[in-house]
């Protein structure tokens, strides 16, 4: 692809490194936001400034959020007693859309992955595990996706809290095996967080 000016190029570079942007699409961008006002360029370019430097981390559930405690973890009306476990902030999301669960959440980071090269330690699971020692959490709830490394992952944390006096389970599979939950309709969903299972019947699947 020839580009007539350098620092187009640049502009098309940077932005074909997102995740599904080829250089064609990276293109039809750039060529777009050259067409726009450039108050909306600027807004754009701010917005994102202000996520890269200013997001934080919510240090009780690593969500994503404004401050050091997310409006999950310090909504006082949600049940502190059930924790879902998610892969990523996505998973939240896509729960939150359903209305249907109150409880608060644990985003794990990932899953974990050998050949990715992905291991507990590499995960929010130590922090899971302090929490659920604590004695304030009830019931954990699996919500990662059913592939071998989510069945892996929940497995892992398992093992590592099946000492503690906890309820664990999973989501229902209303979702497909391989399904990611920010894919599935709301209502199915909702239904397989209402209609979870002990986590213990899983394993005999």
């Amino acid at each position: 692809m020839d580009f007539s000016s350098k620092i187009l190029e640049n502009a098309v570079k940077e932005v074909s490194r997102l995740p599904g942007i080829g250089k064609r699409t990276a293109l039809r961008l750039v060529l777009h936001l050259l067409k726009q006002p450039v108050d909306a360029t600027s807004y754009l370019a701010e917005a994102l400034l202000n996520l890269r430097n200013n997001i934080k981390s919510c240090q009780n559930c690593h969500n994503i959020s404004d401050t050091l405690l997310c409006d999950i973890c310090s909504n006082s009306k949600r049940n502190s007693a059930i924790v879902c476990v998610v892969e990523d902030v996505r998973d939240v999301m896509a729960i939150e859309s359903t209305s249907q669960f109150k409880g608060l959440y644990h985003v794990l980071g990932g899953k974990i992955s050998p050949i990715e090269g992905i291991g507990p330690q590499n995960l929010h699971i130590e922090s899971l595990v302090e929490k659920v020692a604590q004695g304030t959490v009830k019931e954990l709830i699996f919500a990662l996706s059913s592939t071998m490394e989510g069945d892996t992952t929940n497995f892992y944390i398992y093992k590592q809290i099946e000492k503690f006096e906890i309820t664990t389970s999973t989501i229902a599979r209303g979702i497909s095996v391989g399904d990611e939950l920010e894919y599935a309709d709301e209502v199915t969903l909702g239904r397989s967080i209402l209609n979870r299972i002990p986590f213990s019947d899983s394993l005999r699947n």
